[in-house]
């Protein structure tokens, strides 16, 4: 177990012990830094504190033992991965429709985390869980880039910029039906839906969490419509369920839509640009990931009215 030791400054003097932590501990959720004093890992000037909110004064001394990451027993495997960028702190994969995320009971291979656990050595932990380097995450039949931190302070930072909305998202789907407006801004709260837990849904109470999502026509068919969205929010489902809500399910979205089109199973819905800062240069990085050829074939019949 790792031990690190701080001593109070005096611009900390009568703050919050869990603030001060946090200050000196970046790396770390505020919720860890306070699961690691109640579970009596800190002391204050050699004494153990179990109060997150115990006052330090100026010239004491903190001891914090670290435990070891949780080991959830997933398997690494050997699976194909597309990394469109790697560096010390991130990488970019640009995963494929059809690939669970992360294991389930349902589904505890095969996934993106089996394949990252083979193919990189280190990757970040959050509140002492080893959850290997997801930051945010993309339905099993959504395709196209992902950011994955390499270990905890990248993983701190780029979450950081996801929930402060610095960080750019933007999706390319195909909609059911023409969408009249050239651009505009879905918002609404999005909630579990009562009837069916696995499911999302916009709240008629402002119930849920707040979901905001930019969209703009990028080309009408005569049935379809081709929409490019930015995401100002990050809620599960969330375009998903706006794209439902005005009318206009994504195509062949087995859950919010009609299911099976164009001979077809899953949602054509591709996260194709991404723009975020590196976390320790602030140097901005964009990527762009075409399309996959089974919405490319799509688009193509459509294009020669073949239906």
């Amino acid at each position: 177990m790792e031990t690190k030791t701080f001593q109070v400054d005096e611009a900390f003097n009568q703050k919050r012990l869990d603030v001060f932590l946090q200050n000196r501990m970046p790396e770390f959720t505020r919720s860890h830094i306070q699961q690691i004093i109640e579970k009596g890992l800190v002391s204050i000037n050699y004494n153990t504190v179990q109060k997150s909110g115990e006052k330090v004064k100026f010239e004491q001394i903190i001891e914090v033992e670290i435990p070891p990451l949780e080991n959830t027993d997933i398997e690494p495997e050997n699976l194909p991965l597309n990394i469109v960028y790697q560096d010390d702190d991130l990488l970019i994969i640009n995963k494929s429709q059809g690939m669970v995320v992360h294991p389930s009971s349902n589904c505890f291979k095969g996934t993106l985390v089996n394949a990252l656990l083979h193919h990189i050595k280190d990757l970040s932990g959050i509140n002492g869980e080893l959850r290997p380097g997801i930051v945010h995450r993309l339905d099993k039949d959504t395709s196209g880039l992902m950011i994955v931190a390499k270990n905890d302070f990248a993983h701190q930072n780029l979450a950081k910029q996801i929930s402060e909305k610095t960080c750019l998202r933007q999706y390319i789907a195909l909609l059911n039906g023409v969408v009249k407006k050239d651009e505009g801004t879905i918002e609404t709260y999005i909630t579990r839906n009562p009837k069916n837990r696995k499911e999302m849904t916009v709240s008629k109470n402002n119930e849920g969490k707040l979901a905001i999502t930019n969209f703009k026509v990028e080309r009408r068919y005569n049935k379809f419509t081709l929409v490019r969205f930015t995401l100002k929010t990050g809620r599960t489902h969330q375009i998903r369920v706006h794209a439902k809500y005005i009318g206009h399910p994504v195509v062949a979205d087995p859950v919010y839509g009609k299911g099976e089109q164009f001979g077809i199973v899953g949602q054509l819905l591709h996260s194709a640009h991404l723009e975020v800062k590196q976390p320790r240069t602030g140097q901005l990085l964009v990527f762009d990931a075409p399309l996959p050829e089974k919405f490319l074939n799509v688009l193509h019949k459509l294009d020669t009215n073949i239906q």
